[in-house]
């Protein structure tokens, strides 16, 4: 499915943002305009919830906080995203939006959005430094993942609904996939 762009004859600023009806959800990357519609499936928001619950869950006592969307990820003045699920360990980002590089982001992939998450987006927290980008496929129970080394995405690693997901920007904290796709916990070997 084709990226749906709003289409202006300058750079979208946040300004530009501000003065957009409420009902309307958009992300603006490099000052281009992206339509968010329609809505995210059931599915892709079970997945969505099930991360975020066991990142709140793990991250009990933990100073890094960990939020689920809507909410604005502000980098620039015409960089800013609405990522699925995310998490922050600097509290001094935290702010009505969050302002600069998160330490975790997650999208769960939809048909219309897909390519721009795993382009477009992903150039993008690349660009500001975000520490680890996982992506996930709804559809295919896949999980890829993206560490930020020495300036540059590694990756992605592949991972199936079955295994454990280590976290290199949250201290190697470990993530069951089978609970994130709900699916049967694998037999130990």
């Amino acid at each position: 499915m084709s990226l749906l762009k709003k289409k202006f004859n300058k750079r979208i600023t946040w300004q530009d943002y501000l003065s957009w009806p409420d009902d309307e959800r958009w992300e603006v990357i490099d000052g281009v305009a992206y339509d968010m519609s329609p809505s995210p499936t059931s599915r892709h928001q079970v997945i969505a919830g099930n991360f975020y619950s066991i990142l709140k869950d793990k991250l009990k006592g933990n100073p890094c906080k960990v939020f689920i969307a809507p909410l604005d990820v502000c980098f620039d003045d015409y960089n800013f995203v609405q990522p699925d699920v995310l998490v922050v360990c600097d509290d001094k980002k935290i702010k009505e939006k969050i302002c600069g590089a998160p330490d975790l982001i997650i999208e769960v992939l939809s048909p219309a959005t897909s390519l721009k998450d795993k382009r477009e987006k992903k150039a993008l927290y690349e660009k500001f430094q975000v520490r680890e980008y996982i992506v996930i496929d709804p559809e295919g129970m896949i999980v890829e993942k993206n560490c930020l080394i020495s300036g540059r995405f590694k990756g992605p690693f592949i991972l199936g609904s079955t295994e454990v997901l280590r976290l290199a920007s949250l201290e190697k904290m470990e993530v069951p996939l089978w609970e994130v796709f709900e699916v049967e916990k694998p037999e130990e070997q």
